[in-house]
Order: C-alpha cells, then sequence, then structure tokens
C-alpha cells in the first residue's frame, strides 16, 4: 500500500522509504515515479523474504559495518546490499516478476 506522507518526510532527503507493508513517498506526485515505486517494491520483497524482523536487524547491522569502515553515512547506506539491489535495478520494471530469491546475498561484497 502506498501512503503519501508529505510530513513525515519534508524535512528530510528521502523521497520514499518501505515499511511492510506500507510505502511511504514524500510527494503526491511521486506515485506517477515508477523507477521510485518500484525500487521500494524490491525492498518490500526483500522484506518478506527475510520474515520482516530480520531484515531490520540485518540492514541496521550492516549498515554499521559499512559505516565503521567506510567512515562516511552516505556511502554506508549505498552499499547495504539490499540497496545496492534495489538501485541496480530500479529501472528494470519487470526485475520482480524473474527475481530469485535472496537476490540482494548477490551485492554483498564491494
Amino acid at each position: 500500500m502506498i501512503i503519501v506522507a508529505h510530513r513525515l518526510l519534508k524535512n528530510t532527503k528521502i523521497n520514499g522509504i518501505t515499511l511492510f507493508p506500507f510505502i511511504l513517498l514524500r510527494k503526491k506526485e511521486d506515485r506517477n515515479n515508477e523507477v521510485l515505486v518500484n525500487h521500494e517494491k524490491i525492498h518490500l520483497r526483500q522484506q518478506l523474504e527475510l520474515l520482516i524482523i530480520f531484515f531490520y536487524i540485518w540492514y541496521v547491522v550492516e549498515y554499521y559495518y559499512w559505516y565503521f569502515k567506510l567512515r562516511n553515512s552516505f556511502l554506508a547506506y549505498k552499499y547495504i546490499s539490499f540497496e545496492r539491489e534495489a538501485y541496480a535495478k530500479e529501472d528494470d520494471l519487470n526485475y520482480l516478476k524473474s527475481r530469485k530469491l535472496w537476490s540482494f546475498t548477490k551485492y554483498f561484497s564491494k
């Protein structure tokens, strides 16, 4: 379910975030941004694969791993395997139809 959460996201750089089962978007017009919505739908699939709670635990652990290694919060975010998969495949609007289970593991290494 897609929700426009302008007040929640207005003072952030975040255009969209997925908190299962919701996709929260900053702007109403982002509902029509197929690439952004596809990126967030990839995260929904990842969350389901890891039974939701394990996704969030893994996400935070991986973020801090990269943060302590790189000493840069933005790079740490970009190196998270979930984000790497979502960014790599966000333009492929048919990706989720053929995506294999646990595909984010292909994006572990730097």
